[in-house]
């Protein structure tokens, strides 16, 4: 069987994240893959040192008329089976084909995304059961929708200095991860941290909320507990360090950060957005608190601090259910089940 992909994200994403790690998964499986991404060359150098085909293109606006005849070019050259296209973009790039023809046109969701852009596609996979339930209620046949879950490697890494960030050794080390963005609400949890005056916080991720989220940790007082440190891409070694994983989500799809800690025995906090809600079961392999709710974030963080047993046991609990349902063997037989389904 042979898989073309497409991936027109930008630099920095959780999208782009799996892209990458179920690609090369997919190459250790045997798969015979090529790839066509949006111009990125650190991308592209990486896939290419994992031994992968990949072609890079513009996936530009309505004008950008290379981009739809070199993908039209390369199905013609590689004869795929299935066509995977990810998010909005690259799925609306793809050539027009007669309904049932080949190859098989599937693209795979993350959020709850217009259907227009899907309308070339011959299946759907969306990587939490709502999206899927999204899929059908917008009109998207029911046999024609998926659910696959993403996975994250278990691989761990050292502890990092605190020193590295003028952290005190005993002071409580909340991490979040994730983008700068009005979603993760990092706004309500610095105001949560103003009522836990013992916690230090690292803030991993870089966007357009960085600097006022800066000038809020200053108006709360909080700025000298706080560590924005950037994108980042030792999630280990920061997992590993730290003592509890916080997912303050406002809007979160799935929350593949949870999945992440929950891999490195992390215990978890997190917000009831959609796609934690849909992970987490609430006091057994992490703790969920009330959506835009800084003071029910503050409880429930304060509850693992101050009950070490307790935090232990969430973690090793969520490590149990990330080996049950979210590593890379689990994840990929599904996703090779799925591609056998839809070929023939």
């Amino acid at each position: 069987m042979r898989i073309l992909q497409l991936m027109a994200g930008g630099a920095q994403g959780g999208a782009e994240l799996f892209f990458e790690r179920l690609t090369m998964a997919l190459a250790r499986r045997g798969m015979a893959q090529q790839l066509a991404i949006r111009e990125n060359a650190a991308r592209a150098g990486k896939l290419r040192d994992a031994g992968l085909l990949v072609s890079e293109l513009p996936f530009g606006g309505k004008l950008d008329f290379r981009t739809r005849f070199a993908l039209r070019r390369q199905i013609a050259d590689f004869d795929p089976d299935i066509v995977l296209s990810w998010m909005s973009r690259a799925s609306d790039k793809l050539p027009g084909k007669d309904a049932g023809a080949r190859p098989v046109y599937c693209a795979r969701l993350g959020g709850y995304y217009p259907l227009k852009y899907y309308r070339k596609c011959d299946h759907l996979i969306g990587n939490t059961p709502d999206i899927v339930d999204y899929l059908v209620h917008e009109g998207w046949p029911e046999d024609k929708a998926h659910y696959l879950p993403n996975f994250v490697s278990a691989g761990t890494a050292p502890p990092l200095r605190r020193d590295l960030f003028s952290t005190p050794e005993k002071a409580p080390l909340l991490l979040a991860m994730g983008r700068l963005h009005r979603n993760k609400a990092f706004d309500v949890l610095l105001t949560a941290l103003a009522a836990l005056p013992d916690c230090f916080l690292w803030l991993a991720g870089d966007g357009p909320e960085k600097q006022p989220l800066q000038e809020q940790a200053h108006s709360l007082g909080v700025s000298e507990r706080v560590r924005f440190l950037g994108w980042r891409e030792d999630g280990a070694a920061l997992c590993a360090t730290a003592d509890i994983f916080v997912c303050p989500s406002r809007i979160e799809p799935l929350g593949n950060v949870v999945i992440e800690a929950w891999a490195q025995r992390l215990p978890v906090v997190a917000a009831r957005a959609a796609g934690p809600e849909f992970l987490i079961t609430d006091e057994e392999d992490g703790l969920l608190a009330r959506l835009e709710d800084a003071s029910d974030l503050a409880r429930a963080i304060r509850r693992l601090v101050d009950d070490p047993v307790f935090a232990k046991n969430i973690a090793e609990r969520g490590y149990g259910s990330y080996v049950s349902q979210f590593t890379e063997d689990v994840v990929v037989d599904r996703y090779l089940q799925f591609f056998a389904k839809v070929a023939v």
